[in-house]
């Protein structure tokens, strides 16, 4: 079984669809290969997901909410929904070095002050790392420059190198960086702290920015023409692997919960979250 992430290795994405399938490939006996198909913020993947065979064996991992590229498919549109991995949180830093101010207002009044001196990293155009960075700059009165990377594992060596000031991206492969120093986090995006592993860290909601709440979230998706069947067992078996308790508790330390539902709750979910991100990228001029 093939399961493919439109990413490199090492980000958010890739990190969730590798420990999902170690533990596909033990509840079914069969090995599951994860594939890094990176490239056009995840086009690359999804066109390849679409095409694939209609036996259900090749999977793709999905991240939203995002703006695609048109013509890309999507869900209804060349692939069908399996299940939901897990939504969780993103996290605002910068490196160490050099004296960083010491919280988001300081930041943020720096970044009004001088403008051109700012730019965040992510992984990518239109991922849910660029919507975070622009409702931040929405929200601040800002206008911090994007600079989309590859994926996050490449956004991370960036702003931790100091070839960028600051970095949006999701929890998990940030983790090691904030405990080691390499970088400061500001702000988490949720509107809860996480407890777990970054209490001090405050939500941009509490360090002054009322409005602020978005969470990325993953799914799986297989091509369109799979049979209905194999959809409901592969939605079967991810929903038993994304509440287990073994990965519950990696889910925790990165703020992350599972979202246990069918297919059809996939499509309403993304729907919901696909109308109400696109007016906002339509509002701030990163999309038509």
């Amino acid at each position: 079984m093939a399961w493919i992430v439109g990413f490199p290795p090492g980000g958010t994405a890739d990190t969730l669809t590798r420990r999902a399938a170690v533990l596909l490939s033990r509840k079914t006996g069969q090995p599951v290969v994860v594939e890094n198909r990176a490239g056009a913020s995840g086009a690359v993947a999804v066109q390849a997901a679409a095409s694939a065979a209609a036996d259900g064996y090749t999977m793709v991992t999905m991240a939203g909410p995002g703006i695609d590229a048109q013509g890309t498919p999507a869900l209804g549109n060349g692939l069908q929904p399996v299940a939901m991995l897990a939504k969780g949180p993103m996290v605002l830093v910068g490196p160490m070095a050099n004296a960083p101010p010491a919280d988001l207002q300081a930041l943020l009044a720096e970044a009004r002050r001088n403008p051109k001196a700012w730019s965040y990293a992510t992984s990518g155009t239109g991922t849910p790392q660029h919507l975070a960075g622009e409702l931040l700059n929405r929200l601040a009165g800002t206008s911090i420059l994007h600079v989309p990377y590859k994926g996050g594992a490449q956004a991370i060596g960036g702003v931790v190198g100091g070839q960028v000031p600051l970095a949006m991206l999701g929890v998990m492969p940030l983790l090691p960086y904030i405990a080691s120093g390499k970088v400061k986090a500001y702000a988490v995006t949720s509107a809860s702290r996480l407890r777990a592993t970054l209490p001090d860290v405050p939500t941009m909601q509490e360090a002054g920015l009322a409005d602020y709440d978005i969470s990325q979230w993953n799914l799986v998706a297989v091509a369109e023409k799979v049979p209905s069947a194999r959809v409901a067992q592969l939605n079967r078996w991810i929903n038993e692997i994304m509440t287990s308790r073994e990965m519950k508790e990696a889910l925790r330390v990165t703020g992350c919960v599972p979202l246990e539902g069918s297919p059809a709750f996939v499509s309403s979910f993304v729907r919901a979250e696909d109308e109400k991100w696109r007016a906002f990228a339509r509002a701030v001029g990163i999309a038509n």
